[in-house]
């Protein structure tokens, strides 16, 4: 059974980590024991140098079959190169679908991963290093078979 979840993280990753000359920022921070308490904030930091080029970012998340909502509410806090809140927001995800249960986003076992849209087609006013920090925010402390959260940052392909 070890061997059998071991294969399946791994080909996960494989997937998970192909290449995409778009992606400028991509990371992810584990939650220990698939608890994710209100206090652990992952944070994200992210050096932007083309503000030219407009960006989409996604929230990146892994939970278990076992997460007990259809949904989660994040607060994301987004900060600019000089230390200035640009927005400190709380947002509802959507996890699976609220009537039959049937979980959004890649599966792999009792695995899924969420790749969720918060800014699209967004422009960086400077150059520099943007920090966003994000927290749980239900109500339930701590959120259990939360496995990982992240962020990804990806150019907008010019056509």
């Amino acid at each position: 059974m070890k061997f059998l979840w071991f294969v399946s993280i791994f080909t996960l990753c494989l997937t998970l980590s192909g290449c995409d000359e778009n992606v400028v920022y991509k990371a992810h921070e584990d939650i220990d024991d698939g608890l994710w308490y209100i206090k652990n904030k992952p944070t994200f930091k992210v050096e932007i140098t083309d503000t030219t080029a407009t960006y989409n970012l996604y929230y990146l998340l892994r939970n278990t079959m076992q997460y007990p909502y259809y949904n989660m509410y994040l607060t994301r806090n987004f900060t600019g190169p000089d230390q200035k809140v640009i927005s400190n927001t709380l947002e509802e995800v959507y996890l699976s679908n609220e009537t039959t249960g049937k979980p959004y986003g890649h599966g792999l076992g009792d695995l899924f991963d969420h790749k969720i849209p918060f800014l699209k087609n967004h422009k960086f006013q400077r150059s520099g290093t943007y920090t966003f920090t994000l927290t749980q925010s239900m109500r339930q402390n701590p959120l259990p078979f939360v496995m990982s959260v992240g962020i990804s940052v990806e150019k907008v392909a010019v056509k």
